[in-house]
C-alpha cells in the first residue's frame, strides 16, 4: 500500500471549535467512509480533553483534502435508551438499497454494544436501536442481502490483551431479518498467536469483487510484551456463502512505520476503518484495476490515507497461509 504524500490527512488542528463541547480537541481517528457521487464523506471519531467522544462529518471532492463540518452528528432517539452509553465511536457506514446504515460501538457499564442508525441525507440520523446483546465490537454490514438475510461481521470480546482491555480473537459472520436482532452464523477466522494478527477485528465493510467478498481487518501482535502493534490484513470470502474463507493474507498489508503511526495516544497503531473503491462494473463488482482508498486511525491520534488496487488486495489474500492457521 502507498501512503498519501499529505499524511496525516486529518489531525486535531483540522477540527473546528464547537463550544461548549469541543475545544482544543485531543485527537481525531478511526473514520467511517462512504462515497456519494463525487463526494467523499467521513464520519470522524473526535475525542475531547475530557476523553469524551463525538462524531463529526467531513467532506471532500478529491478523497484526501477534507473539510470538517462545524457540527456534531446527533443520533435522533439515542436519548431514549434505558441504559447510558458513555462513548459512541468507530462508525461504519454501509449503503443498502439506497439507505446509509451506520453501525457503531457504544461503551456501557456492562461492556461494549453495537448501535445502528440510518440516514438518507447525511444531515439527519435516526437511531434504530441496539443491534447486539453481548460484549461485542467491530460490527460491519454487507452492502446487500445474501440468501434473503442481512449479514454482518463482528467480533465478540472474549479475550484480553495482557494487562489490557477486553478484546477478541475470532471474527464471526452473523445474520438477521431486521438489522437489529442478530444471531451468530459461523466463525470466519481466528487470531494466529505468535504472529502479526493474534487479536483481530473487522475494519471497513466488505467489497464485492468477481473473486469474492474482499475484507480488510485489523490484527494486533501482543507478544512483544512492552507494546501491542496494530496492523492491517485482508481476507476473501465466497460470494454466495460468505462463511467460506477463500483466502487470507499471510503478511500484514500495512503496519506502523511513520512517526505519526508510531507515536500518539496509543503508539504503534494503524487501524483500518474506511474503504472507498473508485470504480465498479455495470454489475456492481469492483474492477480489478480500481484504486482503493483506505482511511485509517494512526496511533489513535490522527487519520492517514493509503492507496492500493483491488487486484493487489486479492493477490495479497491469496498468499500461502501460515502453517496450521486457517
Amino acid at each position: 500500500m502507498n501512503r498519501h504524500s499529505r499524511n496525516p490527512i486529518l489531525t486535531r488542528k483540522h477540527i473546528p471549535e464547537i463550544t461548549p463541547l469541543l475545544s482544543d480537541v485531543t485527537s481525531v481517528f478511526n473514520p467511517g467512509a462512504i462515497k456519494d457521487g463525487t463526494s467523499y464523506r467521513l464520519i470522524l471519531r473526535v475525542q475531547d480533553r475530557s476523553r469524551e467522544t463525538y462524531f463529526l462529518p467531513a467532506t471532500s471532492f478529491d478523497g484526501w483534502s477534507f473539510e470538517v463540518e462545524p457540527h456534531i452528528i446527533e443520533f435522533e432517539g439515542l436519548e431514549k435508551l434505558p441504559v447510558r452509553p458513555y462513548h459512541c465511536y468507530d462508525a461504519r457506514p454501509t449503503r443498502i438499497d439506497g439507505i446509509v446504515y451506520v453501525m457503531f460501538a457504544m461503551d456501557m457499564d456492562d461492556g461494549c454494544q453495537l448501535g445502528l442508525a440510518r440516514t438518507k441525507d447525511y444531515k439527519h440520523y435516526e437511531f434504530m436501536g441496539l443491534a447486539s446483546n453481548e460484549d461485542i465490537r467491530n460490527g460491519v454490514l454487507f452492502p446487500e442481502k445474501i440468501g434473503g438475510r442481512y449479514l454482518r461481521m463482528d467480533r465478540p470480546n472474549k479475550a484480553r490483551h495482557a494487562g489490557g482491555p477486553t478484546s477478541g480473537s475470532t471474527i464471526w459472520l452473523s445474520d438477521s431479518d431486521d438489522l437489529l436482532t442478530w444471531k451468530p452464523a459461523a466463525p470466519l477466522i481466528h487470531g494466529r498467536f505468535h504472529y502479526w494478527d493474534e487479536f483481530i477485528g473487522s475494519g471497513p465493510p466488505p467489497v464485492k469483487t468477481r473473486q469474492g467478498w474482499l475484507h480488510i481487518y485489523h490484527g494486533v501482535a501482543g507478544h512483544f510484551g512492552s507494546a501491542a502493534v496494530y496492523q492491517a490484513g485482508v481476507l476473501l470470502l465466497d460470494l454466495k456463502d460468505p462463511s467460506r474463507v477463500l483466502g487470507r493474507s499471510r503478511r500484514n498489508i500495512l503496519e506502523p512505520r511513520e512517526i505519526y503511526e508510531l507515536t500518539g495516544q496509543v503508539p504503534n497503531v494503524v487501524f483500518p476503518s474506511g474503504m472507498i473503491v473508485e470504480d465498479y462494473d455495470a454489475a456492481g463488482f469492483a474492477r480489478p484495476d480500481s484504486e482503493v482508498k483506505i482511511y485509517y486511525g494512526a496511533a489513535d491520534t490522527c487519520i492517514g490515507l493509503a492507496t492500493t488496487t483491488i487486484a493487489d488486495l486479492v493477490r495479497a489474500a491469496g498468499e500461502d497461509a501460515i502453517p496450521q492457521a486457517r
